[in-house]
């Protein structure tokens, strides 16, 4: 289990991150561009991920805690984590992937998994 909080300060560690509201949410962003959402209420997070990192997530996922948003937006690799089934390394792992699918390369460079 993951709480928001810790969605919170996991998203502002990244380099030039910042938390603008979206919506009834709140939305994390590097250079105006969206990687993750947080809804609160719903205690779930939403990350951009690519179409490789969204099918390898959701599959080592628990599969009731990760899963694609079930629309159009899904196929674009919007997937949500359910903060009660996901762990803090996972998610975190998770969240890198997002941040560096959005951020400009000199700054996803820095954070980028070999």
């Amino acid at each position: 289990m993951i709480s928001a909080q810790t969605v919170r300060k996991l998203a502002l560690q990244f380099e030039q991150a910042e938390e603008l509201p979206h919506f009834d949410k709140a939305s994390f962003r590097v250079k105006k561009k969206i990687f993750a959402t947080l809804n609160e209420k719903q205690q779930r997070a939403t990350l951009k991920l690519s179409e490789n990192d969204q099918s390898i997530f959701s599959l080592y996922g628990d599969k009731t805690g990760v899963f694609p948003v079930p629309n159009k937006w899904g196929k674009q690799g919007w997937t949500q984590f359910l903060l009660e089934k996901v762990d803090e390394e996972f998610f975190s792992d998770a969240l890198t992937a997002a941040y560096c699918e959005v951020a400009p390369k000199d700054l996803s460079d820095k954070y980028m998994i070999e």
